[in-house]
């Protein structure tokens, strides 16, 4: 079967509306039309980004998590393709809450799916990845806030990748916040099993932040050697809105994160905090971008990034202020550790400023660990190795202590310390 009967074939098994199944051919007959997305200084066009056999099913294989272990909060558990735990609680419910997987969304919820997929934050016409993974998502979740709920407790999603599975992982995520809705979401992606096969992942996360939303966004992306990645985290902010973002870049194949965040209302506000580390031959490059559309709307980037053995980072922060944005702030903080001399490191602040009466600034930075702190540490009987991954464990701190469970945060170091101790 052709690519598109396959596509056709998958959008009739899982029952999507007619919309739908027109939305993915019109990608489809795009992607050949369209340029890849440009990242500055990452050459990733000859990259295995475009598996096609999406169509296959995956049987869960139940291993993948301890549900004895899990929080009583809003959860939804992912293996591949298949959605293996899903708990909301009644209170929520009877709030207006909704939270499911994306298909089940798209049949209950038509009307809420079909005004924010990919028209808003993220479309299908911006380019060639958008439009493939608009033709080609298999999987994914729907998050829904009403007007005026505040919910306390973290939102969690947990994704797993099978290592030794050829399907592609093609997540899509849409989350909506209505207005004045207050959230902290908690998302992981992450492999299990031995990295085995060779398949790629196209995934895309959208957050709608209406007018005076409140969304706290915390991630972890922990995917496997074997699997080359494009991710792409788009925010939509309205009037007031604001979402603070904190994710750790913790993969450990070849990855493309394209995070971006439109501040299109009056005084919004994303914060976006961004750590990452490279190692072995590995590829990340971390490409954010805030554009202020709205006045006195205010745009930040930290981005800090640890560099082991032969790897590669590269962080594009880009900061655009549109015109007729008065009043509007846009400050960006991108700074890297190299840890070999083999190490490769980009460290790319960019400034577009179109509005005369605005604030914005930059700052870049690219060396090895400071050996003041190395010696404050020694001094006190601390070993040097332990000293360094101390020090690299402060620099990386701003993501870690933004993640609002405590069991995640040393999840978090742990990963750090992995990948600390291989070197």
């Amino acid at each position: 079967m052709s690519n598109l009967t396959n596509i056709q074939a998958f959008s009739a098994i899982k029952g999507e509306p007619a919309w739908m199944q027109e939305k993915r051919q019109k990608a489809f007959e795009a992607i050949d039309s369209l340029d890849l997305p440009v990242i500055e200084r990452v050459r990733y066009h000859r990259w295995h980004l475009f598996e096609t056999n999406f169509d296959e099913e995956e049987a869960a294989t139940g291993n993948v998590a301890d549900f004895n272990q899990l929080s009583n909060n809003p959860l939804i558990v992912q293996e591949g393709t298949q959605t293996v735990l899903e708990q909301l609680p009644q209170a929520l419910i009877d709030q207006g809450v909704i939270y499911t997987d994306i298909h089940t969304a798209m049949i209950e919820h038509e009307a809420l799916v079909k005004e924010y997929f990919m028209t808003t934050a993220l479309k299908a016409g911006e380019d060639k990845m958008a439009a493939w993974h608009q033709a080609y998502f298999n999987s994914g979740t729907f998050l829904y806030i009403p007007k005026n709920v505040e919910i306390k407790q973290p939102i969690e999603a947990i994704f797993y990748q099978n290592g030794d599975s050829k399907v592609p992982f093609n997540k899509h995520v849409l989350i909506v916040a209505d207005e004045n809705a207050s959230i902290r979401y908690l998302e992981r992606f992450q492999t299990v099993g031995e990295s085995t096969a060779q398949t790629s992942a196209n995934i895309v996360v959208e957050v709608i932040a209406k007018r005076g939303a409140q969304v706290k966004f915390s991630a972890i992306d922990r995917l496997g050697e074997n699997l080359t990645t494009f991710i792409s985290r788009r925010g939509h902010l309205l009037n007031d809105a604001s979402i603070d973002w904190a994710i750790g870049v913790m993969n450990d194949g070849n990855v493309i994160a394209d995070f971006d965040s439109d501040l299109v209302g009056d005084g919004s506000h994303a914060e976006l905090k961004a750590v990452g580390i490279s190692a072995g031959k590995q590829v990340q490059g971390v490409d954010t971008r805030v554009t202020n559309f709205g006045q006195h709307s205010v745009g930040h980037i930290l981005q800090h990034g640890v560099i082991l053995e032969a790897g590669t980072l590269t962080f594009n922060g880009i900061g655009h202020i549109i015109r007729g944005a008065k009043g509007a702030d846009a400050q960006q903080e991108s700074r890297v550790l190299m840890l070999s001399d083999k190490a490769r490191s980009d460290a790319n602040p960019i400034l577009l400023i179109d509005e005369n009466e605005v604030t914005a600034g930059h700052a870049a930075s690219i060396g090895q660990v400071d050996p003041e702190d190395l010696y404050y540490l020694m001094s006190r009987g601390i070993a040097k190795q332990e000293a360094e991954r101390l020090v690299i464990r402060g620099f990386l701190g701003a993501v870690i202590t933004a993640i609002p469970l405590r069991d995640v945060q040393e999840e978090f170091i742990e990963v750090i310390e992995g990948k600390l101790r291989k070197r």
